[in-house]
């Protein structure tokens, strides 16, 4: 009787209690932000199919954002059979293929160490605790066993040294006789955890975005300079910047890479955090307007303003602000219709209204003498592309008023 009462009074107790609280329901998930990405690609030209299997890759990347966490973005967009990573790292670059000392963290899938990246998709790694100071440059590390790839997803201007060594060596503080690549290959972001407030903002672009002619391994280009000075303000620390360019990309139609409308989803909406997307495009619809046989090349002003109205309605209807720049100076080797539609875009991005803001990157670099070319302090040589100074001079020229918490 006296055990039967005991039980029947535990019970009731039990029922009056509330229920404890899990530690997952206390704690809010981590606000994750961007603080690196490029933009992926097929790797279908000389060069760039590697068949990667049964080596290990050291890739550098040079963040944005800090935080006490990262997460890092691998992805098999344009593969035809499933990306088996194993023994995945993240740690702090010592320069060229060194890691530093005591920043070294394994990375897993689900609490695996060995993840499967089916066709067409993308997956990022489990949080690990690696703190990365703003700015700082990371090496992410993975071992690809041996498998089939007939197609490759990659990233082909990184603008710095990554690197290849035969066999699992992914632990090494510093890869053993590797050999220096110049893409990223399955890598396309990493995140930070950060304060509920911080965004990230992302660069849409072609060549001129991806910094094409900067300096290797220096991080000159336009959106780096962006994100530097960001981080140097109190107002915007902590902001994230991801260079989304693609050398040769068009608006309209297929060029080196997918379109830039085609990829709206994948570099600008899905990424961590965003905000606001600066858009600097067209250049290379424009300028083969009198120079080609095919009848899609000979675009007009209308359509590439159609263009961009579509990526911006896209980003409004997910809350996301977008910034237009204006087209710079291309005149040593277009036709007058190429000329002609560039300022026709130009004024209409200026005037239209179509934009949350606008940076003048025309009048920024242009020669005020002969405001077709470029400044010939800021041209690298070639009369599109900008040197370093050309790439300092865009982004010390941006406004930082127009990103607002």
């Amino acid at each position: 009787m006296f055990k039967r009462c005991f039980a029947i009074a535990v019970l009731a107790a039990l029922v009056l209690l509330p229920p404890a609280s899990s530690s997952a329901e206390s704690v809010p998930p981590p606000h994750w932000v961007g603080t690196w990405a490029t933009a992926s690609m097929l790797a279908d030209v000389p060069g760039a199919i590697r068949m990667l299997s049964g080596v290990t890759l050291r890739q550098i990347v040079h963040i944005s954002a800090g935080g006490a966490q990262v997460r890092i973005r691998f992805t098999n967009e344009f593969g035809l059979d499933p990306l088996i990573i194993n023994d995945a790292h993240a740690a702090l670059s010592a320069g060229g293929s060194s890691i530093r000392p005591g920043s070294d963290h394994a990375l897993t899938f689900g609490g695996a160490r060995t993840v499967n990246v089916p066709p067409g998709a993308a997956i990022f790694s489990d949080p690990v605790a690696l703190r990365v100071a703003p700015l700082a440059s990371v090496a992410v590390t993975i071992y690809l066993p041996p498998q089939v790839m007939r197609a490759e997803t990659y990233h082909y201007l990184a603008a710095g040294d990554n690197f290849v060594a035969q066999g699992d060596v992914a632990g090494a503080p510093d890869l053993p006789q590797s050999t220096t690549i110049h893409s990223w290959y399955f890598l396309d972001g990493i995140d930070v955890a950060a304060d509920s407030d911080a965004y990230s903002i992302v660069a849409l672009g072609d060549s001129i975005t991806d910094g094409w002619t900067s300096t290797p391994n220096a991080n000159h280009r336009w959106p780096d300079v962006l994100a530097s000075r960001l981080q140097a303000d109190a107002g915007h620390k902590n902001t994230g910047v991801l260079n989304a360019g693609i050398g040769g990309n068009r608006v309209l139609n297929e060029g080196y890479g997918p379109s830039a409308i085609s990829r709206v989803d994948r570099d600008v909406l899905a990424q961590s955090g965003v905000r606001y997307v600066i858009l600097l495009e067209s250049i290379n619809d424009i300028a083969r307007v009198g120079h080609s046989t095919v009848p899609a090349d000979n675009i007009t002003a209308e359509q590439v303003e159609w263009g961009f109205k579509q990526i911006v309605d896209a980003a409004h209807e997910h809350g996301i602000k977008v910034i237009g720049s204006t087209i710079m100076p291309i005149a040593h080797d277009v036709s007058e219709n190429s000329e002609q539609i560039r300022d026709a875009v130009n004024v209409w991005i200026r005037t239209s209204g179509a934009f949350d803001g606008l940076i003048d990157f025309d009048q920024i670099t242009r020669d005020p003498a002969n405001p077709r070319r470029l400044s010939a302090k800021y041209d690298s040589g070639d009369h599109v592309h900008p040197n370093d100074t050309g790439y300092q001079a865009m982004g010390s020229g941006i406004d930082l008023t127009l990103f607002a918490k």
